[in-house]
Formats: structure tokens, sequence, C-alpha cells
């Protein structure tokens, strides 16, 4: 079947964030809506269709945002009927639906309803809670609700009391984690004495160097090839290895940075990477 003039059935996703970075939104609604036609409901139709929910609380717009985040959660689910959600969070269905309950949750914190936007997604995450989106959806609760609160309790490592201690997630692919380090190391030198901890956890994704699927064993051996690369001054070997910190974190994107306080509350939730200056500043304000 041939694709409909300025839609590429292959590139549907880039297609419609190209669109919106344009500004283009009825132009990146108008490709969608084009290749429904032509190809169907596919799981890449979906992630653009997502995309459209995000630009729409990106400026503002919570009534739209609202609409394409329902229309992508009914359209993901109902996929679902037919197939498992895939393993991969980052696959086509998993990426939509985890971005649709993000949106969602967005728009009512958007309209003030914040109670409301974590009870929802509490639901959600209770309904998700064996699949890949899990992490997501909690790193969605975390940045409503986290901060003010204590901190988790960490499997296989334990918080310093009575410090300022910085919980960095990170990944052995993670570029951006790579890219934190020499900030960190910093920051562990110069306020280490004055009270300042800082704890790495990390968890294993199944696959090595170039996305090779590896063992447990073998990955457990790279990631601590990567951490005395990378890491040395920064993450005290050998790293903590758990996936379930990551789970209750929401540590879904890597780097996620946790600053908890000498009494054990977290001040600030971050998914991303930040500056050196800026980690500084919080640090400092705290000790």
């Amino acid at each position: 079947m041939l694709a409909a003039a300025g839609v590429s059935f292959a590139g549907i996703v880039e297609d419609v964030r190209l669109a919106l970075g344009k500004g283009d939104f009825a132009g990146a609604a108008a490709k969608i809506q084009s290749y429904r036609k032509s190809v169907g409901v596919t799981p890449e139709m979906l992630v653009a269709l997502s995309w459209m929910g995000r630009a729409e609380v990106a400026r503002g717009n919570s009534d739209a945002a609202e609409k394409y985040a329902q229309e992508t959660y009914q359209l993901a689910t109902a996929a679902l009927k037919n197939r498992a959600l895939d393993r991969d969070p980052d696959a086509p269905l998993p990426l939509a639906l985890g971005a649709a309950i993000e949106t969602e949750g967005q728009v009512m914190a958007m309209r003030g309803q914040r109670a409301d936007a974590v009870a929802y997604l509490r639901m959600q995450a209770q309904t998700f809670s064996q699949t890949s989106i899990r992490a997501r959806i909690q790193k969605n609760i975390n940045l409503l609700s986290m901060e003010g609160k204590p901190a988790p309790a960490l499997q296989g490592v334990t918080l310093p009391k009575g410090k300022v201690t910085l919980i960095f997630f990170w990944a052995h692919w993670c570029p951006d984690c790579k890219a934190e380090a020499a900030g960190l190391r910093q920051l562990k030198a110069e306020l280490g004495p004055k009270g300042f901890a800082l704890v790495a956890p990390t968890q294993k994704y199944g696959y090595v160097a170039g996305g090779v699927d590896a063992p447990a064993d073998v990955e457990t051996r790279y990631i601590e090839e990567v951490r005395r690369t990378y890491y040395t001054g920064v993450v005290d070997g050998p790293a903590t290895v758990n996936e379930e910190n990551f789970r209750v974190y929401g540590a879904s994107t890597t780097p996620t940075l946790v600053l908890v306080d000498r009494y054990g509350i977290v001040r600030l939730y971050h998914p991303g990477a930040l500056t050196y200056a800026e980690l500084r500043a919080r640090v400092v304000g705290l000790l």
C-alpha cells in the first residue's frame, strides 16, 4: 500500500515530532489521521499520538492534552487484549501507554488536582505493577509527592545518618550519567568533609556494550568495568545493583537525582541531569 502524501509509514513518530517542533499542531494531527486511515492503529501510531498529548501539555493546553492522552490510553489498552506489554519500556506500545498515563497525571496537576493525579497514578501503578511501565508511573507519582517526605529505604545500601545525601541512579549504558560524573566527583571532594554523602545505585538491563544480550553474572562484571572506568571517586565499589531500588524511586530516567537532608527527608527529586552549579547550590543549602 502506498503512503499518503507527506507521511512516512516507517517514520510516523519522527514526522509528527518534526511538525510539532515547528509548532504545526494541525499538520501533525493530519499526519496521524492519514497514517491511521491507510495503515490502521499500530504501536508506532500510538507513540505519535502520545506525542500530541505531551506537546499540548508543554504549551499549557490541558483540554487537548487530556483528549490525546485518553485516546492513546484507550487504543493501547485495547491492543493489550491480544498481546502482552513488551518487556522493553522503550518499545512502541509501552512507550505510548506510559506517556498517556504520564500526560493524564500532568493534566490533573495542571488543573490543581494534585491529590487526584497521585491517586490516578497509583491506581495505574497497581494495574501495571508487573510490567515494564511500572517505574515510569512511579516516577510521576514521585514527582508529585516525594519531596518533603521521608526517603524510602534502599535495598543493599543504607543512607548515612546525619548527612546530606545525594542518591545518584545511573545506568552502565547512559552517556548523561557519565557526563554527570565529573561534577559529582568534585562535589564529593569539596563537600564530603562538611557532611555531604553520595549513594549511587544501579541495576541490570539484560545486556552489555553494544546492546548485546548477557546473563546476569556477565552484566554484573560489565557494570564493575564501567564503574572503574567512569566513576572512580564517585561510586565506591562494588556498585549497588538492585532493580527494586529503581522501581521504588521510579528511576525510569537516568540519571535520576534525589537529594535527602540530614533528617532523611527528600528535598529534591529530579529525573535527568543537573549541572555542578545547580547541584552544589541545592546541597550547600542543606548543609
